[in-house]
């Protein structure tokens, strides 16, 4: 396949140390479903979200979050200096108050990501994931849209927008139904963005009629810190 040239590392045999740290890579992949996995680790990490919210200290917010993140796991940065191999891919938003990382409580290495406004299927969007999907192996790819969007707020809207802005909705003001809460358009475009993924890629589209590839569109709640499948 055309897309092995993007392999990482040299084509001669890596050196016995080089092979050690490699395996490291996959210490923190979880057992079983991905998705389920993802979903798991967001539930804790929305009971801490939520005790965030009630506590008064900024300072005592932060040792909140750190508390909830020292039950997780770290792949070694020099394992991580010899290449990545994700477990599960996420397109989401650009918006700040959407970490993936925190939201799914996962360390460097583990999730391939791809941000822009709105999280739409954009065309390097589409040929990131191709590249995680054929040279990392990734099995799953997460479309994740969230409250308060505001780049769906923008598609819904009629205020005149700059020409970029004006392509960047573009395929978000596609995906709305008339009628629709701000809510319901935000899992609206995260679904059309999720089913354009294989429409536009033989590469997705292979991968996911073999089974090798699971594609599901999600919205994280920012007031609960909650991520439900839709």
């Amino acid at each position: 396949m055309a897309l092995s040239r993007f392999a990482q590392g040299p084509a001669t045999a890596a050196q016995p140390e080089s092979q050690a740290l490699l395996g490291e890579l996959q210490v923190c992949d979880p057992p079983g479903d991905p998705l389920e996995a993802l979903l798991e680790r967001n539930r804790g990490f929305s009971r801490a979200w939520q005790a965030m919210s009630r506590e008064s200290d900024p300072v005592k917010r932060l040792k909140l979050k750190t508390e909830f993140f020292y039950g997780g796991c770290q792949i070694n940065p020099q394992a991580l200096n010899e290449g990545q191999r994700p477990w599960a891919a996420l397109l989401s938003c650009a918006d700040a108050r959407v970490a993936p990382e925190f939201v799914f409580a996962s360390g460097s290495g583990e999730l391939f990501q791809v941000r822009c406004a709105g999280n739409t299927a954009f065309d390097d969007a589409v040929a990131s994931m191709e590249y995680a999907v054929s040279v990392l192996k990734v099995p799953l790819i997460v479309v994740l849209g969230h409250s308060n969007c505001g780049a769906v707020k923008a598609a819904m809207g009629s205020d005149p927008l700059t020409p970029l802005l004006e392509g960047l909705v573009k395929p978000i003001r596609a995906s709305l139904v008339s009628g629709d809460s701000l809510s319901q358009a935000v899992q609206g475009n995260a679904r059309y963005a999720a089913g354009l993924l294989p429409a536009r890629s033989a590469v997705l589209k292979q991968a996911q009629a073999s089974g090798a590839l699971t594609i599901r569109s999600a919205y994280f709640d920012l007031a609960t810190g909650l991520v439900t499948v839709n």
